[in-house]
């Protein structure tokens, strides 16, 4: 495995320093990300290698921060979320840094991303119902001052990650 690294600009003064990955770190965070709980032995098992090569691994990608943590996924519906949307928003120039604390507290925004285009933000969102997606739209998220505008676009089918 090479020891060459990326480095990839993250922001304005900010860089990021990705280290050189090989086909069978690749293959391990695929197998991880599929299975999360997955064992040493059996993720060993899946990509033919040891399992003190494998330990060795999921530390060094843990360690070098590729591997940021591990997760569960749940499904919206058997947790009474029946209705989920994209939310795009508007902003008020140079607020994302204060919006992003105030949206941070909003327990139904479960993803949000800065974007560029015809809108600033883009969240997605979960909520119990048609009702509680427009009072989180209309009375939190167009309340919030540097929010100019808002707009929804319904899910009709989630068909996760791909």
């Amino acid at each position: 495995m090479s020891d060459e690294v990326m480095v990839h600009r993250a922001g304005p003064g900010q860089i990021v320093v990705a280290p050189a990955l090989d086909e069978i770190d690749r293959q391990i965070i695929e197998a991880l990300g599929r299975d999360g709980r997955l064992s040493i032995r059996a993720l060993a098992d899946e990509v033919h290698i040891s399992r003190a090569n494998a330990y060795a691994r999921v530390e060094r990608l843990t360690n070098t921060g590729v591997i940021t943590g591990f997760t569960v996924t749940v499904d919206p519906l058997r947790l009474g979320l029946a209705t989920s949307a994209y939310v795009t928003l508007s902003l008020r120039q140079s607020s994302w840094r204060t919006l992003r604390k105030q949206l941070q507290a909003i327990p139904e925004i479960k993803h949000m991303a800065l974007v560029g285009g015809d809108f600033d933000a883009i969240l997605l969102v979960r909520a119990a119902d048609n009702e509680g997606l427009r009072r989180l739209v209309l009375e939190k998220l167009q309340a919030i001052p540097e929010v100019l505008a808002t707009r929804t676009a319904l899910i009709f089918e989630d068909v996760g990650t791909l």
